[in-house]
């Protein structure tokens, strides 16, 4: 008798451990459907290259635009932001094979300017325009879109007209 008194309480004792067993897997199960419907794939943009505060550029590696975030000691406007396209990668970003499509002193000649009469901005150059690359005239719009001291930065992409000494591109918005 003395036998099945000590086997009677480690059965009470295994029936409570597999009782709470049974409700943490119930509980478990129950959670994992609280209403998280699945979704398609979501995608963004590429994540930028560098530091996380500064001045977004959209540079070309392996024919891709891409972004990289170039450290800035000081809040810079839209224009100045693009200007630093034509000044090229530096010496880091060039290490990791960035390049530029935009010719070296093609520079904003002023802020960009609601295009009148359409929606969407235009931002004159100093120079010619007419024979950039699809990828320059794209570096151009995504890092105005980008820039800091743009007032529509964050909100849906409008159109921008690229124009310059010997006339004006067509209107584009940034392919990313």
């Amino acid at each position: 008798m003395t036998g099945s008194t000590a086997t009677r309480p480690r059965r009470a004792g295994a029936s409570r451990l597999a009782a709470l067993l049974a409700g943490v897997v119930l509980v478990t199960l129950v959670a994992a459907g609280c209403g998280v419907r699945p979704s398609g794939v979501v995608t963004g943009r590429p994540a930028p290259d560098g530091p996380t505060e500064g001045a977004r550029l959209y540079l070309v590696r392996q024919g891709e635009l891409a972004p990289v975030v170039r450290p800035a000691q000081e809040f810079l406007s839209s224009e100045q932001v693009v200007g630093l396209l034509a000044q090229g990668p530096n010496e880091r970003e060039r290490s990791q094979g960035f390049t530029t499509e935009v010719p070296a002193g093609l520079v904003p000649a002023a802020p960009p300017v609601a295009t009148p009469g359409a929606v969407g901005f235009t931002l004159t150059m100093t120079g010619p325009v007419t024979t950039l690359s699809t990828i320059a005239a794209d570096q151009i719009t995504c890092t105005m879109w980008d820039a800091p001291g743009f007032a529509n930065r964050g909100r849906k992409p409008l159109p921008v007209t690229i124009a310059g000494s010997d006339g004006a591109r067509a209107p584009r918005v940034c392919p990313l």
